[in-house]
């Protein structure tokens, strides 16, 4: 899916896959955003960013997998339903104590 955000003034592409993050993923998200900074940005637009969501990541290595590139690259995870209530209330919980 390909946004175009008023306010940043830049392309948002959004990939979604069906299966955990592999990091051919940001390859291929790679270069669709090549192709945005090439051929579809207008003169004051910033970089297009990419974000790549996935069911399941491994943290390390999308770090490794994105660590010299250039482009706006984030990787998430998606959740097809919601968790019961007890185990969203521990994830966020948790998520609370990382900050």
């Amino acid at each position: 899916m390909v946004f175009y955000h008023r306010i940043l003034h830049c392309h948002i592409l959004v990939e979604i896959k069906t299966d955990k993050f592999r990091h051919e993923y940001i390859g291929q998200l790679n270069a669709y955003l090549e192709h945005y900074k090439r051929h579809e940005m207008y003169e004051g637009d910033n970089l297009p960013v990419g974000i790549l969501l996935v069911t399941s990541k491994n943290n390390t290595l999308v770090e490794y997998a994105t660590g010299t590139l250039d482009n706006q690259l984030f990787v998430s995870r998606y959740l097809l339903e919601l968790p019961q209530k007890a185990e969203l209330e521990k994830i966020i919980t948790q998520e609370i104590r990382n900050r």
